[in-house]
């Protein structure tokens, strides 16, 4: 699984949202949008797809926990623990655990409160 057209569903992912802060009140023209913080734990040989983009919901990802390959434009690209990446609106990807062990991540993006 190494190109996008590869790219599976999600499975053998968990998302638990540990906060969020709804934006309207906070800064002029947010309404309707919140910044949120999810851990996110892929477990060994889980995806998280299908190919997705972040146009809209711009974020920054923190790798707690073992080894996260992303893919973007045909290229896989490996973070953690302690790397991450942005997520802003030129960012068409899918995440996978090729590791042994279960991966966690810290995702913190601003999104629709819908």
């Amino acid at each position: 699984m190494n190109g996008d057209s590869a790219a599976p569903g999600t499975r053998g992912v968990a998302v638990e949202l540990l906060a969020s802060v709804d934006l309207g009140p906070e800064l002029e023209g947010m309404d309707g949008r919140q910044l949120r913080m999810r851990m996110v734990t892929i477990e060994p040989g889980g995806s998280f797809g299908p190919i997705h983009d972040h146009k809209g919901r711009p974020g920054t990802v923190y790798v707690l926990q073992r080894i996260i390959t992303d893919h973007r434009d045909g290229i896989a690209t490996e973070y953690g623990p302690g790397l991450g990446w942005p997520e802003d609106r030129n960012t068409v990807h899918w995440l996978e655990n090729r590791g042994s062990l279960r991966a966690v991540e810290i995702s913190i993006d601003i999104v629709s409160r819908d």
